[in-house]
Formats: structure tokens, C-alpha cells, sequence
């Protein structure tokens, strides 16, 4: 896969909830990651969709993360790509930048689910996670062996920067340090 261009990407944020986040293994630093790629996002005009699985149980999106206004896409299958109406919520040009809950279960089945659909996926290592590392690490392998690039926060911010002379280097590169 090439590198991670701002003007062929969407930031996938599934299911960073209120009831599920104090459950996630080292959900702190999930939810730190998820933020810092939500805010460069913002600030590269990278769009982002948040999906929210049985918001009912799980409640909304975190509130440190407030999606935009029809930006959060409900579901109750734990693959996105299997609700119905998802796959037209995502432009056909871009590729996915994929972050969120949990890593074993919906991060996996929509990862696999867009990866079969013939989308190029990435996935963000240090802002996915699960309740038990193990199967966060397990989910990561599998993503990889189907065709998943598994990356890091500072991978996309960078790749979507691209050079030290962008015009909102700065201002991205404060998100990280």
C-alpha cells in the first residue's frame, strides 16, 4: 500500500462508547490516540464517521470525542459493513484509517468486511483495543494476515502531514508531544 494520503482517507472511528471505554485495556491511552487522530483529522480536512453499536446498551460516543452531528452511524451487527445503508455512508474513493472497540470483534469484522469489499484499510495499533490484550493482539495479527496495514497514530499524522512545510504542521505535531 502506498502511504496514507489526507485527500484519499476517511477516519473510521467504531464504537468508542461511554459503557464500553472504562472496560477496554489501557482504554486511556485508546481513547488519547482516538482523539489526537480525530483532532489532525480536523485539522487536514479528513472526514470521519463514527459508528455506535446498540447505543441503547452501550451509549453514545464519548463525549471527548462529539461527532459532528449525523457523523455516528448506529448499528447492531458487530461487522459495520453488514448494517445496512453503511457501505453507502463511505465515499468509494477513499480509503479507511480505522480506529476504536473493540479490536476483536467489531474492529475485526468491519475491518475484514471492507477489506473484502475491496477498500484499503489501516489500522491504527494504539487506538484500537479490547478488554483483554491478548485478543487486541490476536485481532491485529489476523487484520495484517487478510491484507489490513497495521499502523501507529504517529504513522498516519505524519504520512497525512507529509512534510515539515504543510501549512498546519504545527499545529498537528502539538497533538502528539
Amino acid at each position: 500500500m502506498p502511504l496514507i494520503d489526507p485527500a484519499r482517507t476517511l477516519l473510521l472511528v467504531i464504537d468508542v462508547q461511554v459503557r464500553l471505554m472504562p472496560a477496554i485495556a489501557e482504554g486511556a491511552g485508546v481513547l488519547a490516540n482516538t482523539g489526537r487522530l480525530a483532532a489532525a483529522a480536523k485539522l487536514l480536512d479528513v472526514p470521519v464517521l463514527f459508528t455506535e453499536q446498540n447505543a441503547g446498551g452501550l451509549g453514545p460516543t464519548v463525549p471527548e470525542l462529539a461527532p459532528e452531528p449525523g457523523m455516528a452511524f448506529p448499528k447492531m451487527s458487530f461487522g459495520a459493513v453488514q448494517a445496512p445503508g453503511f457501505l453507502e455512508r463511505l465515499p468509494a474513493d477513499r480509503d479507511l484509517v480505522v480506529a476504536g472497540c473493540e479490536a476483536h470483534i467489531c474492529v475485526l469484522q468491519t475491518a475484514l468486511g471492507l477489506l473484502e469489499a475491496g477498500r484499503r484499510v489501516w489500522v491504527v495499533r494504539d487506538a484500537v483495543g479490547s478488554r483483554r490484550i491478548e485478543n487486541r493482539d490476536a485481532a491485529l495479527v489476523r487484520m495484517a494476515a487478510h491484507g489490513a496495514e497495521i499502523v501507529t497514530t504517529e504513522m498516519v499524522v505524519f504520512e497525512w502531514l507529509g512534510t515539515a512545510r504543510h501549512r498546519r504542521f504545527r499545529e498537528v505535531v502539538r497533538l502528539i508531544k
